[in-house]
């Protein structure tokens, strides 16, 4: 693909919602861990917790996250799970991912209908570098579950500061210690669980 046919393509498009936990699992605070995180806010669950193994309720979109916050409240409500201290975020993906050399075009994945509905209101915390090696749900954020934050700088969040620094990251080849790819770069926001969708 040449840089001309990249530039042309839609630089972040919208992906969903996920309910998570974001604090500091057992175990994990130990040598090597950089001091300057307060949580993580990576989409994989490797290190922080999604609310529920939400992928059985089949409730999901093309990109395995959900088009609206009502639809993990409802499945937590019908499935007792308490979202007490979880944070809900939402997620925009760029149109392209890395294969280790090059960018290309994907599809989401699966026959899943995608249809988000993007928040009146949104708070930008940063960019995550997620690995894609099956092509369905999004599986490792290496920055976290391989502790590349240890050499790639972070934000607090253990987060990309944006996305041209994510781009710069995976093409200078920081990546290739973490889990295999493709890799696929997410704007990682915050929002309320009260917030309407636009």
């Amino acid at each position: 693909m040449t840089p001309a046919e990249i530039t042309a393509k839609p630089t972040l498009i919208p992906a969903g919602y996920l309910a998570k936990s974001v604090s500091f699992p057992p175990g994990y605070l130990g040598t090597g861990t950089p001091t300057h995180l307060a949580d993580i806010y990576s989409l994989s669950s490797c290190v922080n917790d999604d609310f529920a193994d939400y992928v059985n309720f089949w409730k999901h979109n093309g990109y395995w996250l959900f088009d609206r916050p009502e639809i993990i409240q409802t499945i937590a409500q019908e499935n007792q799970i308490d979202l007490t201290g979880s944070l809900l975020f939402y997620y925009e993906v760029y149109g392209l991912e890395f294969d280790g050399k090059l960018w290309r075009a994907y599809d989401p994945s699966g026959s899943s209908e995608t249809n988000v509905a993007a928040p009146r209101q949104k708070q930008l915390e940063g960019f995550d570098v997620v690995t894609f090696f099956a092509g369905s749900t999004p599986e490792c954020s290496p920055l976290a579950c391989n502790n590349l934050a240890e050499k790639i700088p972070t934000n607090s969040h253990c987060l990309l500061e944006n996305l041209q620094e994510a781009k710069s990251q995976l093409e200078n080849g920081a990546f290739a210690d973490g889990e295999p790819g493709p890799y696929r770069i997410f704007a990682v926001y915050t929002v309320g669980w009260s917030q309407d969708a636009a």
